[in-house]
């Protein structure tokens, strides 16, 4: 092996690990803005893991923040919560940077 196909490797195996943690962080990000929303939405115990767990499973719909995004401010239409959507989307941004650092740090 080449010392290019080295760096090459060393390369791919850095970008497959960013991008790991960058599933990771998005997940554990939705996971908060879930149980943010629950506790909204008046909900707590197992109904809030409940929903956080349905505000990851939105992910999945489409690529992009988007499918979360409408699902939180979809419920909180229904129930009559006063929150926009460019509060979701900021409390979105603030629970990036937190789920980021849990997941740099392992917990």
């Amino acid at each position: 092996m080449t010392t290019f196909d080295k760096r090459e490797e060393g390369f791919e195996k850095k970008f497959a690990l960013d991008e790991e943690q960058k599933f990771k962080a998005e997940a554990r990000r939705n996971r908060l803005l879930g149980l943010w929303a629950a506790e909204k939405l008046g909900m707590t115990g197992d109904a809030a893991t409940a929903y956080a767990k349905e505000v990851v499973a939105a992910d999945f719909e489409e690529a992009g923040d988007s499918d979360v995004l409408r699902k939180v401010a979809g419920d909180f239409a229904k129930k009559g919560v006063a929150i926009s959507e460019a509060d979701v989307r900021a409390q979105m941004s603030e629970l990036m940077a937190v789920a980021a650092a849990q997941v740099k740090a392992g917990t």
